[in-house]
């Protein structure tokens, strides 16, 4: 009987034991290496959808470390994913606007759920840096879904002064280039937001991207010297 008791947390643990960020950071390079280039072909958005969706699903099972975090990445994940199939072949059933707040709610999610497990590792390793790497990109999809959302919600949230401008939308990778470029504090000009919301939202991530930078690398820098003074 004692001996039957003792199974049940270690089966426990590896029903629940958490998927490899390395694989959350293959499927993010997957999606940031075709995002650009398929969009545009006949097609392009399934291959899209199929990418995001690889993603969330990724990142749901990167985080999925003990069953009440698996239980509610994955109620996040449902509408999020299902929501976008379903917008994408009939919005008039379901609007960007409902996918995007699942989105939205998901991401935000495991970037807080990456950065504890960042922030409590005892060590540098491979899943540390692969953490981190993902974190970090997940934060620039994050806010890419707040600026699709804005601009569904208001249009006119955003200014465009490229040639072409007003068959541009503040939607798929305008949304996802103008994020990162943000996140990196380059900011080219080329997209201006107008709205208070749209400027506050990119405001904050101008320092977000400033600040985890800041703060990580003094973390790493921490964890790799931790070892070495405890053995001195």
């Amino acid at each position: 009987m004692q001996t039957k008791d003792s199974l049940k947390p270690a089966a426990r643990r590896t029903t629940f034991h958490r998927f490899s960020t390395v694989e959350l950071l293959v499927a993010l390079a997957l999606l940031f290496l075709f995002f650009p280039f398929v969009e545009e072909v006949k097609g392009g958005d399934i291959i899209v959808s199929i990418l995001f969706s690889l993603v969330l699903l990724s990142a749901v099972l990167a985080v999925a470390d003990r069953k009440g975090i698996f239980f509610i990445a994955l109620v996040l994940a449902v509408p999020a994913i299902v929501g976008r199939w379903i917008s994408h072949f009939r919005p008039d059933l379901v609007p960007p606007p409902v996918f995007l707040v699942g989105g939205l709610a998901l991401i935000a999610f495991v970037v807080a759920n990456l950065l504890r497990f960042i922030l409590r590792a005892p060590s540098v390793n491979t899943e540390v840096l692969c953490a981190s790497i993902s974190a970090y990109l997940m934060l620039g999809l994050l806010w890419t879904v707040a600026y699709w959302l804005v601009a569904e919600v208001n249009p006119s949230a955003f200014a465009f002064s490229t040639a072409g401008a007003t068959k541009q939308t503040m939607a798929g990778f305008d949304a996802f280039y103008f994020s990162f470029i943000t996140l990196s504090t380059v900011g080219y000009g080329d997209i201006t937001p107008v709205s208070r919301i749209a400027r506050w939202l990119a405001a904050m991530e101008a320092m977000t991207g400033l600040l985890y930078v800041t703060v990580l690398i003094a973390r790493l820098v921490s964890l790799y010297s931790t070892p070495k003074s405890a053995d001195s």
